[in-house]
């Protein structure tokens, strides 16, 4: 979790952010970056990313329907994809030590779970699965897909989170059409933890820029300056 840790520090949103507000973590960097440079791209699509503290949020919440003016209106959602932590403490700050992606098609009324260590996640995922099977009053059958790319070290599961968020989102359920099936198996797919690195810090350093500009033009001391219209001889 020590890359991981450096990401919470860095990920200044500056596109949904004012320069003084909090920092977020790279799951939220993710997903602001596939809602505004992909997702906007397709006004029919009813997907949500969710954020981490909200998947967090929803298991720790013995009674989910109480989250309903919390979490986003579900009630024409076709698919919810839930980056999943280990943590069991919900009074410690950046607890667990582990992340994994569910990926639930609201349609389908299937859960499908990525775990780059399989099987450490799948009692928190089948746990935030009946959660939300009961938030949206909907039985969702949980699959487990053990077939999912497995990392070699203890450090790269939100690398492989993010990398199997972008690919599922972009390659499969994006580009389907309408009533077509589609497998949601990463079985085979190689993921190149490395390249996922420099292309979240590409990211980020990309939203640190512009925040930086925004910083920049919000303490300018002529910011509220009226500028004197041309004049002519």
């Amino acid at each position: 979790m020590k890359w991981e840790a450096q990401v919470f520090i860095l990920s200044l949103i500056a596109q949904q952010l004012s320069p003084d507000d909090p920092y977020l973590s790279y799951f939220d960097v993710r997903c602001v970056y596939l809602e505004r440079e992909h997702l906007t791209h397709f006004r029919g699509a009813q997907i949500v990313l969710l954020r981490p503290s909200m998947s967090f949020m929803l298991i720790q919440t013995p009674n989910p329907l109480t989250l309903r003016d919390a979490l986003p209106d579900f009630s024409k959602t076709t698919h919810i994809f839930l980056p999943i932590n280990d943590c069991r403490n919900p009074s410690v700050a950046e607890g667990g030590s582990h992340w994994s992606l569910l990926v639930v098609s609201v349609v389908d009324g299937v859960a499908f779970h990525y775990d780059s260590l399989h099987p450490s996640n799948k009692d928190e995922a089948i746990a935030t699965t009946k959660k939300l099977g009961t938030l949206l009053n909907k039985e969702l059958r949980f699959l487990d897909l053990p077939d999912s790319p497995q990392q070699e070290n203890s450090s790269d599961c939100g690398v492989f989170v993010c990398v199997e968020m972008k690919h599922l989102l972009m390659k499969k359920l994006l580009l389907a059409h309408n009533k077509q099936m589609i497998n949601m198996s990463m079985g085979g797919k190689s993921l190149d933890a490395s390249r996922g690195r420099k292309e979240m810090l590409s990211v980020i350093e990309g939203f640190r820029r512009e925040g930086e500009r925004r910083r920049s033009r919000s303490s300018s001391p002529n910011k509220n300056s009226v500028k004197s219209p041309p004049r002519v001889d």
